[in-house]
């Protein structure tokens, strides 16, 4: 759910019912561990399946010391184990561990019985996630160590959209192929209207 939309566990409730509802959702999720226990608690009873995320946090990574590995260090790594755990017990149906090392997520999944979907998290996760713009190119400004990329289709719609660009500001397009004509008699009765 986006940024400060769960706020409140009246909040959480409030924009979980749009996103099923209106959006067409068939779950939400939740960056957090511990503190958004009584939120997923609240929207689970309501009906509403929740996806935990761990570890690093992209909503609020700037108070995590930016985007960096989350659990190196042992208590770090025990609040994480925690976090997951905690998830679980509030009745997340998976959680996503991102930038974590490769045993904690390892072990995180041993633990716990629901689904752990990895990014940055290495292989021992049930599931594997990467973000499509990373995954095939589209950015080149930065790319996370973590990211094997498979495509580089950034330049590629950089220079379409700029050929498309130019060939407007020419007149070049749309030519006579992309536009549809009409029976000149037509044409002539319009414009004597």
């Amino acid at each position: 759910m986006p940024f400060l939309s769960y706020a409140t566990v009246e909040d959480a409730v409030v924009n979980a019912g749009r996103l099923m509802k209106d959006a067409r959702a068939d779950s939400v999720k939740l960056e957090g561990g511990t503190e958004v226990v009584t939120v997923v608690e609240t929207l689970v009873s309501a009906g509403v399946p929740v996806l935990g995320h761990v570890g690093l946090t992209p909503q609020t990574a700037s108070a995590l010391g930016g985007y960096r590995l989350q659990g190196k260090d042992e208590a770090q790594a025990r609040k994480i184990l925690e976090d997951a755990a905690a998830l679980e017990a509030a009745g997340c149906w998976g959680v996503v561990l991102e930038l974590v090392p490769a045993p904690l997520a390892k072990l995180i999944t041993e633990r716990i019985a629901i689904p752990t979907i990895g990014i940055g998290a290495g292989p021992d996760c049930d599931g594997q996630v990467l973000v499509f713009h990373d995954m095939v190119g589209l950015f080149s400004g930065f790319t996370p160590t973590f990211v094997k990329r498979y495509a580089e289709v950034g330049d590629t719609i950089r220079d379409a959209v700029g050929r498309y660009a130019a060939e407007v500001r020419s007149g070049a397009f749309p030519a006579g192929g992309q536009s549809f004509g009409m029976k000149d008699d037509v044409v002539k009765r319009l414009y004597g209207s």
